[in-house]
């Protein structure tokens, strides 16, 4: 009880909490240079630091988390990059599976599949299926994903539908994308200091508030999480409306 006491009086309820934030999770490589390490031990510290912002995430009261993991234009990095991201993504499942589970963590894919090797496709599919009735967060892994490419998936599906053009309109678009029943961004979080979106939720992030910490991914803790929470609530969301 003393330790939730201490907790409350450095994490203090906030007024607002986003319902749905997205994170960009920019630093790794300079991470790992900045100690002399290859990059690919920065991928790894990276994750690591994801437990630690799951876990702030629940505790905050965040429903939706979207994690930007690794983007379509990923795959034009070094191969070995690649593969230790795609090793990472593997072991991740292995080892953080049962406790996301015990969590109550809804694992969501949000992405191309195609492109996983087969053996992680069929982890990622049987993970999303086990925790499908979870509730406490939803967490999804952008994982081959680029905005750009999830509107094109959505165009597609629509017209295979066979959708009138006239009966498209905001809300069928938003039925047809990899994040169909889920809110909108309300927050979207940058590390390392770059002032970029980099395809990430361009749809659903139209009206997203944007913030961003010089923090590299694997320094961002839960003290620059409730950081960026508390800057959440100093904003007036206008939705392109004039202030209140």
């Amino acid at each position: 009880m003393p330790s939730q006491s201490r907790d409350s009086q450095r994490y203090p309820p906030l007024e607002r909490v986003p319902r749905h934030v997205g994170i960009i999770m920019d630093g790794n490589g300079r991470w790992a240079r900045a100690r002399g390490l290859p990059r690919s031990a920065g991928h790894r510290a990276g994750t690591e630091n994801l437990r630690r912002v799951l876990r702030a995430a629940v505790e905050f009261g965040v429903q939706v988390l979207t994690i930007y993991a690794f983007s379509t234009e990923n795959w034009s990095r070094p191969a070995g990059e690649v593969k230790a991201l795609l090793s990472i993504l593997e072991r991740v499942i292995d080892r953080e599976l049962s406790e996301l589970y015990e969590e109550g963590v809804q694992l969501r894919h949000i992405g191309r599949r195609e492109r996983l090797p087969p053996k992680l496709r069929q982890k990622v599919k049987d993970a999303v299926e086990l925790t499908r009735s979870k509730q406490r967060l939803i967490l999804n892994v952008a994982f081959d994903y680029g905005g750009r490419a999830e509107l094109v998936d959505a165009m597609r599906r629509i017209i295979a539908d066979g959708v009138p053009a006239e009966q498209v309109d905001e809300p069928l678009v938003s039925r047809y994308l990899y994040t169909a029943g889920l809110p909108d961004l309300d927050l979207v979080i940058r590390t390392s200091g770059e002032m970029r979106i980099s395809n990430f939720l361009i749809w659903q992030g139209a009206y997203a508030e944007f913030y961003v910490t010089p923090a590299l991914w694997p320094d961002f803790g839960k003290d620059e999480f409730y950081k960026a929470l508390e800057d959440y609530n100093q904003r007036e969301r206008r939705f392109g409306l004039v202030p209140g």
